[in-house]
């Protein structure tokens, strides 16, 4: 478990090190609350007032870029470079690898999550009681752990000039139709429903207006978690012998 650790540990650092991380899952989304959230003023998404839904989305926005984008590129590099195939020859455990990748993402998925609340707060003038910031952390959060997983899956499956395709496509696929650039309604929301972007930000929003955590919602996207952590398991064996 040390050997784990210790490489989480040099993973988060580089990940806070590399300029693409703080553009895209710091900077975009809070470039983007300082333009757009105002001028929703007065307008609400979800039954809460707009700058507290965009506060949602685009912290989401952050951390599910971290969690996806850039692990799923670092992985499949890794694993071409022959770096995965060195560890094994270490005392690292089998799984090592893996839960270090998933553990340096939650940890540095925080920053994104933090900044855009605070933003939300004294920026958006959102004000909600403790317990409503907490819960709705903890659930972009969560769902950053499912994107953790996906980006096990796609890394360890795909060479790297495909990996960037590939994320980018289900990142945009489920922000855009999950409900984090705009809010939904109509087909749009009856497709979105499924998708477990659509379902954090719900909760984020429902927590809000009803002072409820909506259990129905954090099944789906645990079930999502679950799925992808499966997927990131099989992409992981199928994959054993050929790195």
């Amino acid at each position: 478990m040390t050997g784990t650790l210790t490489l989480a540990r040099l993973e988060v650092l580089r990940v806070l090190r590399n300029k693409r991380y703080l553009l895209f899952t710091i900077g975009l989304p809070v470039v983007l609350y300082l333009m757009i959230s105002r001028q929703g003023s007065g307008s609400t998404a979800y039954h809460v007032q707009f700058a507290a839904y965009y506060m949602v989305a685009m912290a989401s926005i952050g951390a599910f870029s971290g969690a996806l984008t850039g692990n799923a590129q670092r992985i499949s590099q890794e694993r071409k470079d022959g770096w995965i195939r060195q560890l094994r020859i270490t005392a690292l455990p089998a799984s090592g690898y893996v839960t270090a990748k998933i553990i340096a993402s939650m940890v540095t998925s925080v920053p994104s999550i933090v900044v855009v609340l605070a933003l939300g707060r004294f920026y958006g003038d959102v004000h909600l009681a403790p317990w409503k910031w907490i819960a709705i952390a903890l659930a972009i959060w969560l769902g950053s752990m499912t994107f953790a997983s996906l980006a096990v899956a796609i890394g360890y499956r795909f060479m790297p000039d495909t990996v960037q395709p590939i994320t980018m496509f289900v990142y945009l696929g489920m922000s855009v139709l999950g409900g984090l650039w705009f809010a939904l309604g109509g087909t749009m929301q009856k497709i979105g429903q499924v998708l477990p972007t659509y379902q954090i930000t719900r909760i984020g929003t429902d927590v809000i207006s009803q002072g409820t955590i909506p259990m129905g919602r954090v099944a789906i996207i645990l079930a999502w978690l679950a799925g992808f952590i499966v997927l990131a398991a099989w992409s992981v064996r199928s994959t054993v012998e050929k790195i």
